[in-house]
C-alpha cells in the first residue's frame, strides 16, 4: 500500500503516513495501490488500473464498532433490527423492529409470515455482509475490526 497524499509505502492498517503525516488513504494525488502520481480529477490509476477512491474505504474510513458484536446481534436478534441500531443505521432499524414485532404478533393467523420472511432474509443478508466485512455503519464507515 502507498500513501495517496505523498506516494510513500505505508502499512495497510496505517492511520497516519510516516512520510507526510496525513491520513494515507484520504487523497487521490497518488495511487494507493501502486504509488504512481495521479491527476486530481482521475478516478482510475493509469499505471495499474486501480480505483483511486478505494483507498478511503480500505483504511481511512473504518468504523470503530465491533464487527463481532454486529454479527452476533444480527444472528440472534436480527429479526428485530437490533444490529442496525448498534451500527447506527437507526431508520432501517426502526423499520425492521416494527416489521418484526407486527410479524411476530400476527404470525398465529399466518398474516405475520408476510413480514417475518422478508425481515428474516434482510437479517440474513446483513449477517453475511457483517461476516464479509462489507457492512457500513450510519456514518458510511465499513465495519472491519473484529
Amino acid at each position: 500500500m502507498f500513501c495517496s497524499n505523498c506516494g510513500k509505502a505505508v502499512a495497510e492498517q496505517a492511520i497516519m503516513c510516516p512520510g507526510c503525516g496525513a491520513r494515507p488513504f484520504a487523497s487521490t494525488a497518488f495511487c494507493w495501490n501502486c504509488g504512481a502520481s495521479a491527476s486530481p480529477n482521475a478516478e482510475v490509476c493509469v499505471k495499474c488500473g486501480g480505483t483511486l477512491k478505494k483507498g478511503a474505504e480500505v483504511a481511512g474510513n473504518v468504523s470503530s464498532k465491533s464487527r463481532l458484536a454486529f454479527v452476533l446481534l444480527s444472528f440472534f436478534l436480527g429479526g428485530f433490527g437490533v444490529h442496525r441500531f448498534y451500527a447506527g443505521t437507526i431508520g432501517t432499524g426502526v423499520i425492521m423492529l416494527i416489521m418484526g414485532i407486527v410479524g411476530a404478533a400476527t404470525a398465529w393467523i399466518m398474516v405475520g409470515l408476510f413480514q417475518l420472511i422478508p425481515v428474516g432474509m434482510w437479517a440474513l443478508i446483513d449477517f453475511v455482509f457483517g461476516i464479509a466485512g462489507r457492512f457500513r455503519d450510519g456514518k458510511g464507515a465499513v465495519l472491519k475490526n473484529w
